[in-house]
C-alpha cells in the first residue's frame, strides 16, 4: 500500500497509530535518540552546523540509491548491483574521451553519460528478470560482477580525476548554505514520493509487490513495469554515480563497494516491505539518516569499524523482526 493508503486503513484499524504514522514516529524517536547520545558522548562536535552538514553529504548517495530501491523492493524485486553500476557510471564519466567532449561543450555531458549508463545496466537487469525470467538476486548478482569488471577494464584499475572545471564549481557550490549533494538527495527524494504516492505508476509497482497476478488480470503489464523498476534504480545508481564524482572529484572501480546493502538495509529499517507490495519514501529517507547518523557517532567516538557493523546488524535484525510481527498481525486481521 501507498503511505497515504496506510494511513487510511491505519485509521480504520485504530487511529493513526496503528498506520504508517507509528513506524515513522518509531524512526523519528530512534534517530532522536542518537542524536541525544551523539550530543551526549561527542558534544559540541556532533551538534555543530558543520557535523550535521557532514551527515547530510555523507547520507545523500546512499540515499538516491535507497530511493530507487524502494521501487525495486516494494515492487517485490531485490537489486544488488546498484553499487557497482554507481562505481562504473563514474568511471565511464570521467574518461579522458568523456571530459575532452565535456571541456569541448559542456559539463552537462558527464552527467548525462553516467545517466546512461546507470539506465542501461537498469534495462539490462530489467529484461533478465521480466522477460529472461531469472531470478532477481541472480541477475542482479551477476550485473555487480559485470559492472565492476567493467568498470576497471575501462579505468585500468586507476583513479580518473575529474579536471573539468566547471563541473567541479557546481559540486562544490552551495545554496542557502546547504551542500549541492544534500539538494540533489531532497530532489529525488520528493520525486521519488510523489511518483510513489501519487501517480499510477506508484500504484502500479505497489500491485504488483503485492500480487502480480492479481495485477496482470487487472491489466497491468506486469513485465514491462518490473522492466521499468529496474530502469529507475540504474537512474538513481547513475545520479549517484555523478554525485560520487563531485563528491570525490575521482572516478575509479571501488566507487560504490558495497553502496547496494547500506541501500537495502535503509529501506528495510525504513518499513518497505522486503516481500513487497508496500513501501515508504518516508520510512527510507529516515532509515538512511538513522544509519548515517550512528556512522558519524562511532566516529566521532572513535569506536571500530567492527563494532559499527554490529550495531546495524542488530538494527537490520530488529527491523525484520518488526516486519514480521507486523506482517502477520496483518494477516490475522483480515
Amino acid at each position: 500500500m501507498t503511505e497515504r493508503a496506510q494511513s487510511a486503513s491505519g485509521d480504520e484499524r485504530g487511529g493513526l497509530l496503528h498506520g504508517p504514522a507509528a513506524r515513522n514516529l518509531g524512526l523519528v524517536i530512534a534517530l532522536a535518540l542518537l542524536c541525544v547520545v551523539g550530543v551526549v558522548t561527542a558534544g559540541d562536535r556532533f551538534a555543530s552546523i558543520d557535523n550535521i552538514l557532514t551527515i547530510l553529504r555523507l547520507a545523500a548517495i546512499t540515499g538516491v540509491l535507497s530511493i530507487g530501491m524502494t521501487f525495486v523492493i516494494t515492487g517485490g524485486g531485490i537489486d544488488l548491483s546498484v553499487g557497482s553500476v554507481l562505481g562504473l557510471a563514474s568511471v565511464w564519466a570521467s574518461t579522458l574521451a568523456t571530459q575532452t567532449m565535456a571541456q569541448d561543450t559542456h559539463w552537462i555531458v558527464m552527467v548525462f553519460t553516467a545517466l546512461l549508463v546507470g539506465v542501461a545496466c537498469g534495462l539490462v537487469n530489467g529484461v533478465l528478470v521480466a522477460y529472461g525470467n531469472v531470478v532477481a538476486f541472480i541477475a542482479t548478482l551477476a550485473m555487480m560482477v559485470a559492472a565492476r569488471g567493467l568498470a576497471e577494464i575501462i579505468s585500468n584499475r586507476q583513479t580518473q580525476r575529474v579536471k573539468v572545471q566547471g563541473f567541479l564549481d557546481f559540486f562544490r557550490d552551495d545554496w542557502l548554505g546547504i551542500p549541492v549533494l544534500v539538494w540533489i538527495f531532497a530532489l529525488v527524494s520528493a520525486a521519488g514520493w510523489v511518483l510513489l504516492n501519487r501517480t499510477t505508476f506508484g500504484r502500479r509497482t505497489l500491485a504488483v509487490g503485492g500480487n502480480p497476478e492479481a495485477a496482470r488480470l487487472a491489466g497491468i503489464k506486469v513485465k514491462r513495469h518490473t522492466m521499468y523498476l529496474y530502469a529507475l534504480a540504474g537512474l538513481t545508481a547513475g545520479i549517484g554515480g555523478v554525485m560520487m564524482l563531485g563528491r570525490t572529484t575521482a572516478g575509479t572501480s571501488t566507487n560504490g563497494m558495497l553502496y547496494e546493502l547500506d541501500a537495502i538495509a535503509a529501506v528495510v529499517v525504513g518499513g518497505t516491505l522486503l516481500a513487497g507490495g508496500r513501501g515508504t519514501i518516508v520510512g527510507t529517507v529516515f532509515g538512511v539518516l538513522i544509519f548515517t547518523t550512528l556512522t558519524n557517532v562511532f566516529t566521532l567516538n572513535n569506536l571500530s569499524i567492527s563494532a559499527q557493523a554490529i550495531a546495524k546488524g542488530v538494527i537490520i535484525v530488529g527491523a525484520v523482526l518488526l516486519q514480521q510481527r507486523v506482517a502477520a498481525r496483518s494477516r490475522a486481521g483480515t
